[in-house]
């Protein structure tokens, strides 16, 4: 027996609703246009499950809707102002003698930050990986070979990472 299309969107809703709503933030730094970009993807969601078959999980349907959704949405908005490539990005905030949360926090933001900075494809990459998807999930929520997903992550966290290292001063020992 197959579910309605209603059934479908409430069970995708309450298992997919925090990770879109982190999705919408990581690829919209406006938090009124991050909420019209989730609300976006729940209506594209709720129209599509009447072409839903049951090919794939619900889990990559839904993804792979909020992908495009969110890939349209960087595309209305490129004409905006220029991203700037990772590579060239120079200085981060820094945390200073903040109190520990207050540093975490500003940490994902810089996270964040960079994140959008990133071509719509890999921030799409970095996304789901931190939401936990495999390689595997990835491949199939973005269109890429397993091989390709793989090697973005690794690629994309390798540069993260080296927006977070500091250059021991003399005499510091690691």
């Amino acid at each position: 027996m197959t579910k309605s299309a209603d059934t479908l969107y409430r069970e995708a809703e309450e298992l997919f609703a925090p990770a879109i709503a982190r999705l919408s933030r990581a690829v919209e730094r406006d938090a009124d246009k991050a909420r019209d970009l989730e609300q976006d993807i729940h209506c594209a969601l709720w129209t599509s499950f009447a072409r839903f078959k049951g090919d794939c999980s619900l889990k990559t349907w839904v993804y792979r809707v909020a992908h495009n959704v969110a890939a349209d949405h960087i595309d209305k908005s490129a004409r905006g102002p220029k991203k700037v490539p990772l590579k060239e990005i120079d200085t981060l905030p820094f945390a200073g003698n903040l109190e520990k949360e207050a540093g975490r926090s500003l940490v994902l933001a810089q996270v964040d930050e960079l994140i959008r900075c990133l071509p719509p494809l890999d921030a799409q990459v970095i996304v789901l990986w931190l939401e936990g998807e495999t390689t595997s999930d990835i491949s199939d929520i973005t269109g890429l070979s397993q091989s390709a997903a793989g090697v973005r992550v690794h690629r994309i966290k390798s540069l993260l990472a080296g927006h977070f290292e500091t250059p021991l001063e003399a005499g510091e020992t690691p």
